[in-house]
């Protein structure tokens, strides 16, 4: 069995994945906080670590991965945007998990195998273990506190606090920008269960009707998942401090173990046009607006896998080009592997997956299976090429045939009016007339249809075809 290295944010060195004693893997990533549209930075961990799922059920085998994606569903942001909207707060989070959900599948991604909520594991004895439960045990063994209707976790009762983080306590004073609360013991102290007022929602507890705070949220839903410990914790890199590091602290006092997780994951920012994304700049925008704009989901997952993971990741109008310019190869390839079944196994992709998840190569080793089969075929690389798209998450590609009938039959089946166009610029180059030609090929461009000389098919109609530019051709 191939070995799979992950690089392990604790340890700061790549580190080889070691299976449970029973063969199994679990794998937590934190989800989102369900009050809007994900933006395209919040797409990024679903589709690496998606292709990190693939690669974990194509070496170890299906039935020993588990894979654990969170909905966050009680939050302050939630609340207020509930107070905002005049909506129950129940509506908004059901409304935004579906939106979610369908965007994440637009871009290719496989669902966990369990997706918990937050709101089921706060206080159910019907549950392995719940937030409340947590609590308790944490109290019980001296590492929180109630105080002022809040329980807090001692920061201080944990020597292994911020190791994760590479952090010093007095470092992360110094740098703290938060108020500090007057019913704290430590300034570090962080919140595992508030006050709720009547209009907030709320649960039972020892200490009152209240609420989890955001990092308890995980500890417990991970324990009942995936046990007290288990082999990847992955996230965004924005994520390892305060919130893994409080995650971890909590579940290893509550635990009793030295960590949760063997191997900690984190992907890297993503910039747009070498700048954060920030609304105030006017450059953010969420994957429903990109797929809106008729940015098609797998050009949106190859940009997303173009760089290496824990690298910051550049959205760029030129990365989108060489995505789209790639994908068509790939769709040509398709129809020309129709019929050939994948390759049980593709060793130059699992290869490059295997050392710390480098996708770049891996779509390089695809692509060069594309070009070899377009150029001198081969079942071999049909086989291949197949297989390395299943493994990077895009083995429902269409094929250019298949599109190309799509759209055509979504546009009323314009055929007639662009071969006729075809036909004229054809008779102008002919006639040397290179700028009548130049014209119709312009006006052609303009409605989206794509042009392609000495190609079949000779043209394509791209996303952004528009039928009623392509009438008013005259």
């Amino acid at each position: 069995m191939r070995d799979i290295r992950l690089w392990n944010t604790r340890d700061r060195e790549k580190q080889t994945l070691t299976p449970s004693p029973e063969g199994r893997i679990g794998m937590y990533v934190c989800g989102p906080t369900v009050y809007d549209r994900a933006h395209i930075g919040n797409a990024r961990p679903v589709v690496v670590f998606d292709v990190l799922y693939r690669l974990l059920r194509h070496v170890h085998g299906p039935d020993n991965v588990t894979y654990v994606r969170n909905f966050t569903d009680v939050d302050d942001k939630i609340i207020k945007r509930a107070d905002e909207s005049g909506r129950p707060i129940d509506d908004i989070t059901a409304e935004t998990t579906q939106w979610y959900l369908d965007d994440m599948a637009a871009l290719g991604a496989r669902e966990p195998d369990h997706m918990p909520r937050a709101t089921a594991y706060v206080n159910d004895p019907d549950q392995p273990i719940d937030m409340v439960r947590m609590i308790e045990t944490l109290m019980e063994r001296g590492h929180a506190y109630f105080a002022e209707g809040h329980v807090l976790f001692a920061v201080e009762s944990w020597s292994e606090y911020g190791s994760l983080s590479h952090r010093s306590i007095d470092d992360m004073i110094a740098g703290s920008r938060v108020e500090v609360a007057p019913y704290k013991r430590g300034p570090m102290d962080f919140v595992l269960w508030k006050p709720s007022t009547p209009e907030q929602p709320g649960w039972e507890s020892p200490w009152g009707r209240g609420r989890p705070g955001w990092h308890i949220e995980c500890s417990a839903m991970a324990k009942a998942l995936l046990g007290d410990r288990f082999q990847i914790h992955g996230g965004g890199i924005d994520l390892v401090f305060p919130h893994h590091e409080n995650e971890r602290a909590q579940s290893c006092c509550a635990n009793d173990t030295t960590d949760i997780a063997d191997i900690w994951m984190h992907n890297g920012f993503l910039m747009v046009e070498g700048e954060k994304m920030s609304k105030s700049l006017g450059n953010f925008f969420t994957v429903h607006d990109l797929l809106q704009r008729g940015v098609p989901g797998e050009v949106i997952r190859l940009v997303l896998l173009g760089t290496h993971y824990r690298q910051p990741l550049d959205w760029t109008e030129k990365r989108v080009e060489q995505a789209d310019t790639i994908l068509r190869r790939w769709r040509r390839a398709v129809d020309a592997a129709a019929g050939t079944a994948p390759a049980e196994r593709f060793e130059a992709a699992v290869e490059a997956l295997a050392d710390d998840l480098n996708t770049w190569n891996a779509i390089r080793a695809v692509d060069e299976e594309a070009k070899a089969l377009l150029s001198t075929g081969g079942a071999g690389h049909a086989e291949r090429f197949l297989a390395g798209l299943a493994l990077l998450g895009f083995e429902g590609l269409e094929g250019a045939e298949t599109q190309q009938a799509q759209r055509l039959a979504a546009a009323g089946d314009p055929s007639d009016r662009i071969e006729a166009l075809l036909a004229a610029r054809a008779e102008a180059r002919k006639a040397k007339d290179f700028a009548t030609a130049d014209g119709i090929r312009t006006m052609l461009t303009a409605a989206g249809v794509e042009v392609r000389d000495g190609q079949t098919p000779p043209y394509v109609l791209t996303d952004s075809f528009d039928a009623a530019k392509l009438e008013a051709t005259a």
